[in-house]
């Protein structure tokens, strides 16, 4: 192993205004998605620290859009006293996925991987930029405050008044919108979507301040009138899935591949029976339906790797509260 000579840093130190974590805030001083971003929008305005603690972004992905829960996600913001004040779509590809959770997928499994690509690139997703109605002053940032009342990524966990509860809790994948966890993700994550052109056309609106929700619902019938509406519940995927596997069964030369794909099909009444069916079938090379395999695979097949941490995890309200008291504290002592 190679020590480390050279004592200067990865990049310049950044402000606690952006995250409560330290870790992050060094992590990100050499982060290309965000330096863009961050640069981008100082030279928009002089008060970076204070746009992004009062803006949150939102990511309605492929499962809201062919759920049609963008309208649903619009009505939520406006209940919980956030204004929508920029609208765009984006293209989750490959790159921009891993891009977007490169901190946390040291955690994903394979299957959750290979799921992700299946439907992340499927059709255009939707950035919302959003901004409380009524600021509060020593009220925790907008992405927190988002975050929190979006709710958790398990669908049990989900309670009524939640984001995730009110557009549909389907599974551990399937959970249709993601928000950054802090003002440090907004900027970073704006920093993946966006080129500079269209970066700037989102940052521009968003210090305007406007209503764009009309903006947002324009979108929104954009993409439905290009993607067919899915059920992305589990019992009429897994039927439809074992139809289709079903029917392709002829087209598989006989042997023990074919052989274990009908056994595989016979047994699938369990969630381990619904995972040797896709094993199966992947192995089989059948041409399925993908959101199908999206649908039941997220309900039978390991999504998280046991015994690790993220490489940087979520925060909620009460971390801001005490680390904007300790900021408010330094300040006090120094003045």
């Amino acid at each position: 192993m190679t020590t480390r000579t050279d004592p200067r840093p990865f990049g310049e130190s950044l402000s606690p205004a952006l995250s409560c974590d330290p870790r992050k805030l060094e992590l990100f001083a050499a982060d290309t998605y965000f330096l863009e971003s961050h640069e981008q929008l100082g030279s928009l305005t002089a008060d970076v620290d204070g746009f992004a603690h009062r803006h949150a972004a939102l990511l309605l992905k492929p499962d809201a859009v062919v759920s049609r829960q963008i309208p649903t996600t619009v009505k939520w913001l406006a209940a919980n006293g956030f204004r929508i004040v920029a609208a765009e779509r984006t293209r989750l590809t490959r790159t921009a996925v891993r891009s977007l959770w490169y901190y946390q997928w040291n955690l994903a499994t394979p299957q959750r991987r290979r799921l992700a690509d299946m439907f992340m690139d499927s059709c255009d997703a939707v950035v919302l930029v959003v901004r409380p109605v009524a600021e509060e002053a020593g009220a925790a940032p907008a992405s927190v405050v988002v975050t929190e009342g979006k709710g958790p990524t398990d669908p049990l966990a989900r309670v009524p008044g939640q984001l995730r509860y009110e557009i549909g809790r389907y599974s551990y994948l399937l959970n249709l919108v993601h928000t950054p966890d802090e003002p440090a993700d907004v900027l970073r994550e704006l920093g993946i979507h966006f080129d500079t052109a269209l970066r700037e056309r989102v940052y521009t609106s968003a210090l305007a301040g406007e209503d764009r929700s009309d903006r947002a619902l324009e979108l929104a019938a954009q993409l439905h009138a290009e993607v067919a509406q899915r059920d992305l519940t589990f019992e009429p995927a897994a039927q439809r899935l074992k139809d289709a596997v079903r029917a392709a069964e002829e087209s598989v030369p006989p042997g023990a591949v074919r052989d274990e794909l009908h056994a595989a099909r016979l047994g699938a009444h369990s969630p381990a029976g619904y995972e040797r069916l896709l094993e199966a079938a992947w192995q089989a090379g059948l041409p399925l339906d993908p959101w199908d395999v999206v649908i039941v695979g997220t309900h039978v097949l390991p999504m998280k790797r046991k015994g690790l941490a993220p490489v940087l995890d979520g925060v909620g309200v009460h971390d801001w509260q005490l680390h904007m008291a300790r900021l408010t504290a330094g300040q006090s002592a120094v003045g």
